[in-house]
């Protein structure tokens, strides 16, 4: 039954902390602010990033309110996961924290994960249509994948950008993962 409760809380936590993470990730990519995928993700952080952003100004295209709300979910899943688990909320401060900064990453490199493979099949079945979710995801991964077209060979019609980004992630990924200390 606990593990069941643990599954329940950290998917919706790890949810949460997507979604935060996605708006951060909207406004440093510049992406479409009239796609409607990109209106439900502002109008659904709002009420936790505007009150926020008066303490955590942005920098440029940098929203740190987006951020730091991400990392309190990072941290509150931790805590959570510690409480069921054990019953109590005692838990190592310093490390609760660093493990919510290493789980944010890992949501961070999991959604890029997911929308590669995403952008990937739907080119594969979906081509020459445009659809909203999938212009947004392409514009969320132009700003890693624009580098590696500009750096890699052309092969004509053939992009191997997406291969190298999902190694690439993989790679960061399991960088992230070993930082997870075995204290809890």
């Amino acid at each position: 039954m606990v593990s069941s409760i643990n599954l329940i809380v950290e998917f919706v936590f790890h949810l949460a902390c997507m979604l935060f993470l996605v708006r951060f990730l909207l406004q440093a990519s510049q992406a479409d602010r009239f796609n409607p995928i990109s209106q439900v993700v502002v109008k659904g952080t709002d009420p936790l990033c505007k009150p926020l952003r008066q303490i955590l100004r942005p920098f440029g295209n940098l929203d740190f309110a987006s951020i730091f709300v991400a990392w309190l979910l990072a941290v509150g899943s931790i805590f959570a996961v510690v409480a069921i688990t054990t019953g109590q909320l005692a838990a190592p401060v310093l490390t609760v924290l660093w493990m919510g900064l290493v789980k944010m990453l890992l949501v961070l490199t999991q959604f890029y994960k997911y929308t590669l493979f995403i952008v990937i099949i739907a080119s594969f079945l979906v081509q020459g249509t445009v659809h909203p979710a999938l212009q947004l995801l392409q514009q969320l991964l132009e700003p890693l994948l624009g580098p590696i077209r500009r750096v890699m060979p052309s092969f004509g019609p053939l992009d191997l950008s997406p291969m190298v980004l999902i190694l690439v992630i993989f790679l960061v990924e399991n960088i992230i993962s070993q930082l997870i200390p075995r204290m809890i």
